[in-house]
């Protein structure tokens, strides 16, 4: 959500006198994160998120938004994206491809309870129920064939011990892709990014309000489980910097429980869910190692510390979490 692209006040009005969207009334840069460009953008018609796409293109995007679409009308609070009035709801702002939607209303909880987590494995379970008709098809396009493509390029940056584990990981990931516990694995669409600055949260901290999962720009056809993982590496684990990466049973316990009385999880499910844990933890330690080497340059930059999931790996190799 870095700023790679500035959008001045004027284009922004014209892009709400397209989008019949009243008067504009303040443009604010959104800072965090490091995928695209991202605008506040108010109107005197209500709040809306205008997104600048940097490195996605226009013909992967139809994937994202119509998925975020079709999860809208099936009662999923996800952002809904605004259509021109041609019907199109992937627009071009500077030369880029760009989507307005509305803004969910909440913020992000930092730091969630067991119920917060219990609210995220229900409405999860819902998603990916609710994604099953969902007609397009796109792979993952941060999964396996990319860690694979990106380990080498990323590998000079590490200590011996660093090399050492993550090609390691790989070799395992590899090794369980190929197995028939990992083919018998129910798959759809994916978020593969429900972080907890991705969640929206409204109302007091003993009884919270989900208002709405969003930044969709990492979705893709995979396993449910690895959706899953990647939710319960973030959601359900200690951030404190002397424990940090180490699991938080109490929440991973609520946030499962919460899941599978919407979905149970299948037997292969069951069987692999550490290993997947272990895939959700590489796939985001590769991904900020090559972000926080190789970066872009944007105006609110800041790159994660790839650090932290490296801990976050090296927990689940050590200390594997069964169901």
């Amino acid at each position: 959500m870095a700023v790679f692209t500035e959008v001045s006040e004027s284009t922004a009005q014209d892009l709400l006198t397209q989008l019949k969207l009243g008067e504009l009334v303040e443009l604010k840069g959104i800072q965090g994160g490091i995928e695209n460009t991202n605008y506040f953008l108010t109107s005197s018609e209500g709040a809306y998120v205008l997104t600048l796409f940097e490195r996605l293109t226009h013909a992967q995007l139809p994937f994202y938004l119509y998925l975020m679409k079709h999860l809208a009308e099936r009662g999923i609070p996800v952002p809904d994206p605004v259509s021109d009035r041609h019907g199109d709801i992937l627009l071009t702002v500077q030369g880029k491809p760009a989507a307005v939607v509305n803004r969910l209303r909440g913020k992000s909880e930092l730091a969630p309870t067991p119920i917060h987590c219990a609210a995220v494995g229900d409405m999860l379970a819902r998603m990916h129920l609710a994604g099953r008709d969902f007609a397009r098809e796109q792979p993952n396009l941060r999964g396996l064939d990319w860690w694979a493509q990106t380990v080498p390029v990323v590998l000079p940056f590490l200590d011996a011990s660093q090399s050492t584990l993550i090609q390691s990981e790989l070799a395992y990931q590899h090794h369980v892709a190929a197995s028939s516990a990992y083919t018998a694995l129910p798959r759809g669409p994916v978020h593969a990014d429900l972080f907890r600055d991705n969640v929206m949260f409204d109302g007091p901290l003993d009884t919270p309000e989900l208002t709405g999962f969003f930044d969709f720009y990492f979705a893709g056809v995979d396993t449910w489980l690895f959706d899953l993982a990647v939710c319960i590496n973030d959601w359900c684990i200690d951030h404190d910097a002397s424990t940090d990466g180490r699991h938080n049973p109490e929440k991973m316990q609520a946030l499962v429980k919460a899941y599978q009385a919407v979905r149970p999880l299948t037997a292969a499910e069951r069987q692999l869910f550490n290993a997947t844990l272990r895939a959700g933890a590489l796939r985001f330690w590769v991904s900020r190692l090559w972000d926080f080497h190789l970066p872009r340059e944007a105006s609110l930059l800041q790159a994660h510390d790839p650090s932290h999931f490296e801990h976050v790996l090296r927990e689940r190799v050590t200390q594997p979490v069964h169901l």
